[in-house]
Parts: C-alpha cells; structure tokens; sequence
C-alpha cells in the first residue's frame, strides 16, 4: 500500500492570537528587560506567570515580582546535534531554569560554548549551575527576546609574568659552573658523610658548613613523581611529569622533568638518565638538561629507596 504524502500546514505571516493580560505583561517586561513573575494567592512566585495557581486552580494575584535575572539549573538535556530550527547553530543544553526569586522553573536553551557537532557534554554542564540571561539588543515582546542562558563567570585566567633575578651564592653559583661544563657536583657532608645535590653550602641536617665537592652521575631512579594537567614552558607535552630523583653517588633527591615515556607509564624505582642539551647550547643553568628520561635498567626494588620517598 503507498504511503500517504505528508501535509505541511502553514499561516501566511504566523498565526496571530491574543496572549492575555498576565502573559501580556510578561512578555511587555521581557522587551524591556526584565524578568518577571506573578505571586499566587498562597505566596508561591511563578515565572513565567499563568493566570491560575496550577497548584490550586485559584486566580493568581496583581502583584508582580521581577526575578533573576540569574538563576540555578534544576535539570537539563544535551541536544549533540543541532537541528536548523534550534536557537544554536552548535551542541547546546535544553534546560529548566529556576531564576532567583522564583518558586518554578522556565524552560530555554544553555549555551555552553563552542563545541564541535557530536560534542559530549562539558563537565561543568550539571544541576545546580549558575546561569543568566543573554538578552538581544533588538527585542519584541517574546521568549526568543532571551537569546539564551549562559554559566556566571566563576573563574578567569589572568595573563601574568614576573621576572626576577637570582642571586646564586658561593655554593649554588659554583653548582651552576659545574652544569655549564656537564658536570653535576655536590657537597659532602663531614658529620653524617651524606652528598647534597646540587650544593647548598651546608648540611641541612647537621647545620655544619659542608665544602668538599663531588661529582655524582648523571642517572639516578625515581623516588616519587606527580603527574601534572596544567601546561609548563619546560615540559614537552601535557600531561607531563615531575619527578624527584635521586643521582648515583647523591643522598638528596632532586627535582626534574621525566620525559621520553607516557605519563601514566612512570613509577617509582624507574632507572632514569638526564638529556643534556646540545653542548653549544650549554650555559651556567640547569636548562642544559631538558628532562630525564628512562633508561634500559631494572627498577630499584621500593625497600632501598623507601628512606627518600
């Protein structure tokens, strides 16, 4: 049997109807602006308004609240793809929205940025987000006069840089010396015989001056690390890793860049060994090493190292 033909049916120019005094009034405050609601009989605040507490059938009273215009999200659904007569061309939110003031919720769209056909939902689209309204610079008198909603700014990323000079000291500038000629130097201490690396010119444990200089290697194993989502000039990708490492011949870890593995693939015990710069580049600072990375030896079992952890 052929299928029937579908029937479009059409108003010339719209269907034109009359919306009342109360929804009138609602949609008079929306061209100008504002957010309103009526109060019923009982005390409830009803946006956007009808001329009936659908809680108790009673007529609603004269008095106008104007709500919002922010408000809380009580629930919502994710439209993934758009269609042509949505009110966003990319991934939005449909949702129920409760302004501040308001004992109910309105239904409109959430926009929440731009987000490629397809998009999942962002993590910060949950009940209880923050919202307020985008208005249009030319309104009408009509719902669509709220262009859409849009999260409260509730964080900011400020564009800073501070610059400062380091004075090294005896102890650190001689340690820097040490880098520039491919040498990692510490100090050994004459009371407890630990190597400090890089030098501080004194023993933090026993308090005592310490001078004699080491050499220490440029390998060492991972004592303990984070993995860490924010970008870093230094660091070759995100996620990227530091690590506390300790050096063969050294007593105090220090802290590195790993890199030359997948972040969630370092451990500690992991064998590691520095990747020094091109020697034309070198200079007195510990940018001659770009990060360690890891080398083709057993990891060190967690019992001889538990004391650096």
């Amino acid at each position: 049997m052929p299928s029937s033909p579908n029937h479009v049916l059409e108003f010339p120019g719209g269907y034109t109807r009359s919306v009342g005094p109360v929804i009138g009034r609602f949609l008079t405050e929306l061209r100008d602006g504002r957010l309103m609601g009526v109060r019923t009989a009982g005390g409830r605040v009803l946006v956007p308004p009808t001329e009936y507490d659908p809680a108790t059938g009673e007529a609603v009273t004269d008095e106008w609240v104007e709500v919002g215009p922010s408000g809380t999200v009580q629930t919502w659904s994710w439209v993934a793809h758009p269609r042509p007569e949505h009110p966003l061309d990319r991934p939005f939110a449909w949702a129920l929205i409760k302004p501040d003031g308001a004992d109910t919720a309105l239904l409109h769209a959430l926009d929440m940025g731009v987000h490629e056909a397809g998009a999942k939902p962002p993590r910060q689209l949950k009940t209880g987000l923050r919202v307020r309204p985008k208005w249009r610079a030319e309104r009408s008198g009509h719902i669509s006069d709220i262009e859409c909603f849009r999260p409260e700014v509730t964080m900011i990323t400020a564009p800073t840089r501070q610059e400062y000079t380091l004075g090294a000291g005896r102890a650190l500038g001689r340690f820097l010396e040490g880098i520039a000629e491919g040498k990692i130097l510490g100090h050994r201490c004459p009371v407890c015989d630990s190597v400090i690396v890089p030098m501080k010119g004194m023993c933090a444990r026993d308090g005592v001056p310490t001078t004699e200089e080491v050499e220490v290697a440029d390998t060492g194993t991972v004592t303990t690390f984070a993995v860490n989502n924010i970008p870093d000039p230094r660091a070759p990708e995100v996620p990227f890793v530091s690590a506390y490492i300790l050096l063969d011949g050294a007593d105090i870890p220090m802290l590195a860049l790993v890199a030359g593995i997948p972040a969630d693939q370092v451990r500690i015990g992991m064998r590691v060994k520095a990747a020094w710069r091109p020697r034309e580049e070198w200079g007195p600072t510990m940018a001659n090493i770009k990060w360690f990375e890891p080398i083709d030896e057993p990891d060190v079992p967690f019992e001889r190292i538990k004391d650096y952890v």
